[in-house]
């Protein structure tokens, strides 16, 4: 053997290496997945998360997958004409758009569970209706009606929880229901921070079209790869950070104080992101842990 041969061969055995403290630390833990951004539109970059997911279960990680699905809702209400319009980065849902919205995440929902299957691993895709999944209420966006956009009220964690006892990998679409049983568009962030509050989870990973957390995203240098709930707050008091970060950042803070882990929020245009974060002890986004550690 060649010793150029020879050394890839034993790069690839120290990557193993690297990683096996992280699997036996997480092994039978929880890890909820936020699965949106440019790396659902990119068949690709799906397939690569899809095989990422794949990996972690097989190694004995317990994953749960949380998709949006925002792009492909807009090109279909293209289709029908439909303009598609956001009040601080939520979708105005009337009840042709919630139509609409609920056929394309079913649509949405039923390829990736094709997807993991493929691979070997058994899924199975639910809806936030299955089994009253996700009870929600009328979302207000800073006091403007936005339509039927879901408040998650409730999550009945113990379908996910059988699920994964049986060795099923969740697939969860965030469509969900009030009370007298009106459809509700959910945001799949907080759709994601609710289901890994109410099941535990050990690690919560958003995936997303930025490489994380900046002080000023203009200035590549000011990346933040840790950040603690009350650094957070700081940064979002402070006004530095906006637009459709700071309820990303607000779902992170909230899910890290009632219990989970970590969170993680991870470049999904990246390949094999998930692995890079979570098998290496350098990683490649923000990790959000408890004030104190």
């Amino acid at each position: 053997m060649e010793k150029q041969e020879m050394d890839e061969l034993l790069k690839k055995a120290e990557v193993l290496i690297e990683a096996l403290p992280y699997i036996q630390q997480f092994n039978r833990k929880i890890i909820v997945v936020k699965y949106g951004g440019s790396a659902m539109s990119n068949p690709e970059l799906q397939k690569n998360v899809i095989k990422d997911v794949t990996l972690l279960k097989l190694v004995g990680f317990k994953p749960i997958i949380v998709h949006g699905g925002g792009k492909e809702i807009s090109k279909w209400l293209e289709k029908v004409g439909k303009k598609s319009e956001f009040v601080n980065g939520l979708r105005v849902t009337d009840e042709e758009t919630m139509e609409i919205a609920e056929m394309v995440l079913g649509k949405v929902n039923k390829s990736l569970v094709t997807m993991v299957e493929e691979l070997g691993v058994r899924a199975i895709g639910i809806s936030g209706k299955d089994g009253g999944l996700l009870k929600c209420e009328k979302k207000y966006s800073d006091g403007k009606d936005i339509g039927l956009v879901g408040n998650i009220t409730e999550v009945n964690e113990q379908i996910l929880l059988d699920l994964l006892e049986k060795d099923f990998l969740p697939i969860v679409s965030p469509i969900g229901f009030d009370d007298k049983f009106s459809s509700y568009n959910i945001n799949a962030d907080d759709a994601a921070c609710a289901v890994a509050k109410a099941v535990k989870a050990e690690k919560l990973a958003f995936l997303t079209d930025v490489e994380g957390v900046y002080r000023d995203f203009n200035d590549k240098s000011s990346f933040i790869s840790r950040l603690s709930p009350d650094e957070a707050d700081a940064l979002m008091n402070s006004g530095v950070i906006g637009g459709g970060m700071l309820p990303k950042l607000n779902n992170c803070t909230s899910a890290i104080r009632e219990g989970v882990s970590r969170v993680h929020i991870l470049d999904g245009r990246i390949p094999h992101c998930l692995l890079l974060e979570i098998f290496t002890n350098q990683g490649i986004g923000t990790c959000f842990y408890a004030d104190g550690e």
